[in-house]
C-alpha cells in the first residue's frame, strides 16, 4: 500500500525539523516541496535524497461543493491530487509543508489521499523551541526596512532612533514601578524591537548583523560566568559580581582610569551612583553610615547658609550627592526610590484636587497641608 508522510514545519524555524521528522524523510523514496524556495530544500539536495518540486497544474481541476466551501482553490485542489498520484507512483512519499500551505489544503491532501486509498502519516513539528518567536521578529523588521517595505522605517537610522530607545526604557521603568506584569511584557517587546531595528539598520550597512548582536552577548555571558559554564566556584552573589569586574578589566585593559566605561549620558541619579560605586571600589568610601548622615547635615546647612542662587544650585547638588551616597550604602536604587517618590507625589496630588475645574489659586496654605494629610492617609488605607 503506498504511504504519504506529510511532515509539519515551523514558520519561525524554517529550516529546522525535529529528529524524527529527519528520520520520516530518510526512509522514504521521494521528497515533495511545494516551491523551489522551501528553506530545506539545500539541506536535502546536500543529503543526496530525490527531491522533486510539484508545479502548478497546466489546467487546474473543477471544484465540488464542499472544495467550494472550505475554500480551497482550483489550483491547490490540482496541487493536492498531483501529489497523492505521486504517492501512487512511487510508494513512500514525503510531502514538507511550507508556509504557504494554508489549512484548507492540508484538509484537501488528506481527503484526497483516503479517496486514492492512499495510507497517510503526519509528523508533527512538536514543541518549539523558546525564543522562536524573536525568528518571526527578525523577519518582520527585515520586510519593514526593505525596498518595498515601509518609508518611516526605511528612513531611520541609528541617531534618529535613539530617543526612541531611551523613551522606551523609561516606559518599561514605569511598568516595573507599577508592578503590572502584562505591562511589564509590553514594554520589553517595544525596548526589543529597539534593538532589532538598530541591528536591521547595521545588516543593511554591511557594519553588522543581529546574530552578531546576540553572538556576542552569549559570548561575554558564558565568558563571565565560569561558576556556570567552566569549573569556577563561588560562595555568594557578592563573589560572583567581583569576578564579573575582574573579567570585565580583563576584557578592556584600555579603560585605565577608575570612571572609564561609566556613561556620562544616564541620569543624574545614576550617574552619580555609578561614579561613587567605582570609587569606593578603589577605598574612596565612608567607613559607617554615620559618617554619611553626618555630611548629608553638613551639605544642607551649607545650602541653608547659601549666599545667592549660584552657590545654592552648588549646594543643592552636594546635598543630593551625599544621599545617593547613603542610599548606595544601604543598597537602594537611588534612582528608582526617587521615581517611586514622584510617583507618590502625583497620586497624592491628584487626590487633593479631584475637581478639575476649582480654583486652586483661592487653596490656603492650611487647606493645602489637611488635603495632603489626608491623601497620605487614604493611600495607606488602600
Amino acid at each position: 500500500m503506498s504511504r504519504l508522510v506529510l511532515v509539519d514545519t515551523a514558520d519561525e524555524l524554517p529550516g529546522l525539523l525535529p529528529l524524527h521528522a529527519w528520520s520520516a524523510i530518510m526512509a522514504s523514496d521521494l521528497v515533495l516541496v511545494g516551491s523551489a524556495q522551501h528553506p530545506l530544500v539545500d539541506h536535502l539536495t546536500m543529503a543526496d535524497l530525490r527531491l522533486e518540486i510539484v508545479g502548478e497544474p497546466a489546467e487546474p481541476r473543477a471544484l465540488s461543493r464542499t472544495d467550494l466551501l472550505s475554500g480551497l482553490s482550483p489550483l491547490d485542489k490540482a496541487r493536492a491530487e498531483s501529489i497523492v498520484d505521486r504517492a501512487r507512483d512511487e510508494g513512500d512519499v514525503v510531502y514538507l509543508f511550507g508556509s504557504t500551505d494554508q489549512e484548507a489544503f492540508t484538509r484537501t491532501l488528506g481527503m484526497e489521499a483516503a479517496r486514492a486509498g492512499v495510507e497517510v502519516e503526519v509528523v508533527y513539528f512538536g514543541v518549539q523551541p523558546r525564543g522562536s518567536p524573536l525568528l518571526e521578529l527578525v523577519r518582520v523588521m527585515e520586510r519593514l526596512r526593505a525596498a518595498d517595505g515601509c518609508p518611516w522605517d526605511r528612513k531611520q537610522d541609528h541617531r534618529s532612533l535613539a530617543r526612541y530607545a531611551v523613551e522606551e526604557v523609561y516606559e518599561l521603568l514605569e511598568a516595573i514601578d507599577a508592578g503590572e506584569p502584562d505591562a511589564i511584557r509590553e514594554e520589553l517587546g517595544d525596548v526589543l524591537l529597539q534593538v532589532v531595528f538598530h541591528a536591521q539598520i547595521a545588516t543593511d550597512a554591511a557594519e553588522f548583523t543581529v546574530d552578531d548582536v546576540a553572538g556576542g552577548i552569549v559570548e561575554k555571558l558564558v565568558r563571565r560566568h565560569p561558576h556556570v559554564f567552566g569549573d569556577a566556584s563561588v560562595a555568594d552573589a557578592d563573589e560572583v559580581l567581583a569576578n564579573w569586574e575582574t573579567l570585565k578589566a580583563e576584557e578592556k585593559p584600555e579603560r585605565s582610569g577608575v570612571f572609564d566605561g561609566v556613561a556620562t549620558g544616564q541620569p543624574s541619579i545614576a550617574y552619580s551612583e555609578q561614579l561613587q560605586r567605582r570609587a569606593a571600589k578603589v577605598g574612596f568610601d565612608w567607613a559607617a553610615d554615620e559618617d554619611a548622615v553626618a555630611r548629608i547635615r553638613s551639605e544642607l546647612n551649607e545650602l541653608l547658609a547659601a549666599r545667592d542662587d549660584a552657590e545654592r544650585e552648588h549646594e543643592v547638588g552636594d546635598l543630593l550627592l551625599s544621599v545617593v551616597s547613603l542610599a548606595r550604602r544601604h543598597g537602594i536604587d537611588a534612582e528608582m526610590a526617587l521615581r517611586g517618590a514622584a510617583a507618590r507625589f502625583r497620586r497624592r496630588f491628584e487626590a487633593m484636587v479631584p475637581d478639575p475645574d476649582e480654583d486652586l489659586g483661592a487653596v490656603t496654605r492650611e487647606e493645602w497641608l489637611r488635603r495632603w494629610d489626608e491623601a497620605k492617609v487614604h493611600e495607606h488605607q488602600r
